[in-house]
């Protein structure tokens, strides 16, 4: 199996280093779960060379109350080296351990080309993108208290909506290779009343790019409780012939490889029996499961 969105630092973090020994005991735990293919994917929005090519785009809504916010949240997280993190990367990889160097790519509208040419500089193996914030709302911020009260003044159908939107725009951008959590709006627990119009748009999206799709079991430790996608959602992805790639979306080793079994169950369940690997931003398939 593999494990396909992992971090070197916790959000509660500006910078941790890097080292080696991190990587490799994320390495001896995600073979504890029988995981054998990792990629590092630290979030994009943590380096100074994205902040230099998007700007201070939440100036654009500055009249929302959650601005501020999104402005402390830059300052504290874009203060490191993209170069040195990648040199990081595939210094992992040479040394032989089993990780690709990856990022997560978070969804800027109207600035994805700008994003694109920034991260064609990097020899990245594998992209993956994600929603995390509609224009200055950090919806997923369960920790943040003025963030989740907004939940508690929109409309939630709505915001599913707008978060649809704004995936379908990532996919349509033809900037990554991945889409992870992609439902991940569910997060704190608030759901649209009839999710399937929007499951089917994102699904149809994501075929359309031709994007392999994460299936992660992130959401198990989280409010709602259940997987990335739902189950509804999931059967949509495998009908449309979508590839995918499993993750735990850790911060930690003691969270790599979780519950990497109960993703395989789920996806041999609908006829899925492999997964999607790339390297130099090709795919190519591989086994689900790994025979001992």
């Amino acid at each position: 199996m593999i494990d396909y969105h992992l971090h070197l630092w916790s959000h509660d973090d500006s910078s941790v280093g890097y080292r080696l020994d991190q990587v490799a005991q994320y390495c001896e735990e995600a073979a504890r779960h029988g995981v054998n293919e990792l990629a590092l994917t630290e979030h994009l929005y943590r380096f100074v060379e994205l902040r230099a090519t998007v700007g201070d785009f939440w100036n654009r809504w500055g009249h929302e109350p959650t601005a501020p916010l999104m402005a402390d949240y830059f300052d504290f997280h874009a203060r490191n080296s993209l170069e040195e993190y990648v040199a990081f990367a595939q210094l992992a990889k040479s040394e032989g351990l089993p990780v690709k160097v990856g990022m997560e790519v978070d969804f800027y509208r109207d600035q994805m080309d700008d994003v694109a040419a920034l991260l064609s500089q990097y020899p990245f193996d594998v992209l993956i993108g994600s929603v995390h914030w509609l224009n200055t709302w950090q919806f997923d911020d369960i920790d943040n208290a003025a963030h989740m009260a907004e939940w508690r003044t929109r409309d939630v159908d709505q915001s599913w909506a707008d978060y649809s939107l704004a995936l379908e725009e990532l996919a349509g951008a033809h900037v990554v290779d991945v889409l992870a959590h992609p439902d991940v709006i569910k997060v704190a627990g608030y759901v649209a009343h009839d999710p399937a119009p929007l499951w089917e748009r994102m699904a149809d999206a994501a075929a359309q790019a031709d994007l392999s799709v994460e299936c992660s079991s992130a959401g198990w430790f989280k409010p709602v409780g259940e997987q990335y996608p739902a189950t509804g959602f999931l059967d949509r992805l495998v009908a449309r012939g979508l590839t995918f790639t499993t993750a735990s979306d850790a911060h930690g080793r003691e969270r790599v490889g979780a519950r990497a079994d109960d993703l395989a169950t789920l996806l041999e369940e609908r006829g899925v029996h492999e997964l999607a690997s790339y390297e130099g931003r090709r795919r190519t398939m591989v086994p689900l499961r790994v025979t001992p």
